[in-house]
């Protein structure tokens, strides 16, 4: 039998798309990571792990810096009741810079998140690979007129 009951999963869920939505709308990522239990595990596999809400507020606010608007739409997602977990696939996208109609940069990655309780979420694990995948999409941005709002403040520490 499931843990928590697939209502409360799915509000906890859409609740974390309405904070993920809010932050990329107003480039305050400390909104995102509000939605994590206070000993949430986050795992990064570019960036690292990182333990407690404030240690992933820490990390998102530095590391969306440079693009705070940068928006993660969903292509799928699939609900696991048993562990509570919800896996998705989302876009890395940036608008278009110049043209409010021409078509977004971006590329895919995969989540994992694990419900905790209390409309929070205890686990969150990403899984892409932004050394292949990224180089290209921000050049092109880039050449297209994107700017970065700051420079890198995140180093990755896995290659």
């Amino acid at each position: 039998m499931a843990r928590y009951p697939r209502e409360e999963i799915l509000e906890a869920f859409a609740r974390y798309n309405a904070a993920r939505d809010e932050a990329s709308r107003t480039g305050d990522w400390s909104i995102w990571a509000a939605v994590f239990t206070e000993d949430a595990r986050y795992v990064e596999h570019a960036y690292g792990e990182f333990h407690g809400r404030a240690a992933i507020e820490e990390w998102i606010t530095s590391v969306m810096a440079p693009f705070p608007h940068m928006t993660f739409p969903q292509d799928w997602w699939a609900l696991d009741e048993e562990s509570g977990a919800v896996v998705f696939q989302c876009q890395n996208r940036l608008a278009h810079p110049t043209d409010p109609d021409g078509e977004p940069f971006q590329f895919p990655s995969w989540t994992r998140l694990v419900y905790g309780g209390g409309g929070l979420w205890r686990e969150e694990e990403d899984v892409y690979n932004p050394l292949r995948d990224a180089p290209a999409v921000l050049k092109a941005w880039r050449a297209a007129g994107g700017r970065f709002e700051t420079g890198e403040k995140v180093k990755m520490r896995h290659r």
